[in-house]
């Protein structure tokens, strides 16, 4: 059996976009496998009214190969849309027409095979063994790991989400509980990010009375993205190499510090929540909304009627209980877990992954292979590791250290920031 020269495990955008710009070149062999049916991005989330939060450059491949024939706007042109889309002024486009989009380009691409879960990588000697669930091994020279993360529960949450009617829906399955929500009289979300501010926002907007409905938050406000020109330079190639190279202590400070760079919310979400209660309140009557950061949820237990949140103010070290029929749990996602997958390469999970600059995972010695890693980096690379906009970058980058050649010719400089004093010359 001759090895692939690559081998993706997981097809979401980021493997996507590699498999998009390997795909014209000449002589490589690469296939991309992952275990769902077909590509689908965030389906439960997919609300009428949002958008991406960058820009639709933020493609495929636009920002490192624009002529690809992935790209959006091609998309556009093969679905007769791009004068409506020229018209609409457009830079930041529905999120239901990126899942359509990044499904368009699947669909075009040979080497994405659906429906095969691979199981476990070894190592045969010469070339990395994929062992599937039920098919035949596939070995491979190279492997990239695109498996994408899985929704998040605080752990008091964890056991009230089981089961076809569960009390706590996590926000990654807020489009299938949708009715049931929009008809309970009491639905409390929590999480201050992007995701808990829209499903507020579309309970705000569609519930016949608000009374009940309430947004709890740990941060100290709901507070917004940073999205100043300047402030976004941060996820840049260039802040990516300046982060890497920090110490590991610095880097697990500066993480949290920088949540509002991709853990606050859109402005304009803000001003239409705003706007939402105001209307609600015409006439002079507050409305029964209850808004409350700076609270965390320390319990959580079944009633008859619902649930009972036990929250703690994190500044006033108050604590208080809090009712509801239902809760939506926007908070958030973690990677996924990759011990079991790579189980046989003998990685060492008791610490951080290693990963170098090129994305590379530190393997034992004793493996001359790569394996490539895209969105399970954030510790390494900061906080562009899961931005769209940094994807296809990142996948250039790979396919050229693939090939051995500059197969897509990247800038040197990408930021007027400059991250960082210049290092001495040696």
């Amino acid at each position: 059996m001759t090895p692939l020269d690559l081998a993706g495990i997981g097809i979401g955008p980021f493997n996507l976009s590699l498999a998009a710009l390997a795909h014209p070149v000449t002589g490589l062999r690469a296939a991309f496998f992952d275990r769902r049916p077909e590509f689908r991005w965030h389906p439960g989330l997919l609300l009428p009214g949002t958008t991406l939060q960058v820009p639709f450059l933020a493609d495929l491949v636009s920002l490192a190969d624009p002529t690809n024939p992935l790209s959006f706007l091609n998309y556009l042109r093969e679905h007769r849309r791009l004068f409506p889309f020229y018209f609409a002024e457009r830079f930041h486009i529905p999120r239901a027409e990126y899942d359509h989009y990044a499904r368009w380009a699947s669909e075009r691409l040979p080497a994405c095979e659906f429906g095969a879960e691979v199981r476990s990588v070894g190592w045969s000697g010469d070339a990395f063994e994929l062992r599937f669930a039920d098919r035949d091994p596939v070995l491979a020279r190279s492997v990239v790991l695109g498996v994408g993360t899985v929704p998040h529960l605080p752990e008091p949450l964890r056991e009230l989400a089981s089961g076809r009617d569960a009390p706590v829906v996590h926000s990654a399955g807020y489009l299938g509980a949708r009715a049931r929500l929009l008809a309970s009289r009491r639905v409390l979300v929590v999480g201050s990010g992007q995701s808990g501010a829209e499903v507020f926002l579309d309970q705000l907007q569609h519930r016949s009375t608000v009374d009940g409905l309430g947004w709890l938050a740990r941060t100290r406000a709901f507070a917004p993205m940073e999205y100043s020109k300047l402030g976004l330079e941060q996820f840049t190639p260039d802040y990516t190499t300046y982060f890497h190279g920090l110490g590991q202590r610095t880097r697990e400070r500066l993480l949290p510090a920088q949540w509002q760079l991709y853990k606050g919310v859109d402005a304009e979400t803000l001003s239409r929540i705003h706007g939402a209660l105001y209307e609600r309140g015409i006439g002079g009557t507050w409305p029964k909304v209850t808004l409350m950061p700076g609270v965390e949820v320390f319990s959580a237990r079944r009633t008859a009627d619902g649930v009972e949140l036990g929250v703690r103010h994190v500044q006033q070290g108050t604590e208080t209980v809090l009712e509801a029929d239902a809760v939506v749990a926007a908070t958030g996602y973690r990677d996924t877990p990759l011990d079991e997958l790579l189980a046989p390469l003998g990685v060492d999970f008791t610490v951080p992954l290693e990963v170098d600059r090129g994305y590379r995972l530190r393997l034992p010695e004793k493996i001359p292979g790569t394996v490539y890693v895209q969105n399970a980096e954030r510790h390494t690379h900061g906080v562009g590791t899961p931005d769209l906009g940094l994807g296809a970058w990142r996948a250039a980058s790979i396919v050229n250290a693939v090939t051995g050649r500059t197969v897509y010719p990247l800038p040197d400089r990408t930021a007027f920031t400059t991250f960082g004093l210049p290092l001495e010359e040696q």
